[in-house]
């Protein structure tokens, strides 16, 4: 099973992170199969690649719950399903 989640990256006390598809058997830091956007904590800036997110979304890759509220507020999960409402919102 895939998920989506946050892969730590950056200096010690200044984090950043990673969102990556990676399997659920992997640890934090480990292999991930794709990199999928970042997220910076400090500066409050994210980068989403909506459309691989969509992709690995339709394939059955779930989202942990700090990816899940960072793709809601950039609106990932409107435009997985426009006309309906999804489990994820």
């Amino acid at each position: 099973m895939v998920k989506l989640r946050l892969k730590r990256c950056g200096k010690k006390q200044r984090a950043l992170y990673r969102i990556v598809a990676i399997d659920v058997r992997s640890r934090r830091e480990g292999r991930d199969l794709r990199k999928v956007g970042f997220y910076d904590p400090i500066k409050n800036q994210t980068y989403l690649n909506i459309p691989v997110i969509l992709y690995f979304l339709e394939q059955g890759a779930q989202p942990t719950g700090t990816v899940q509220d960072i793709s809601k507020k950039a609106g990932v999960f409107m435009e997985l399903c426009p006309n309906q409402q999804t489990k994820f919102n």
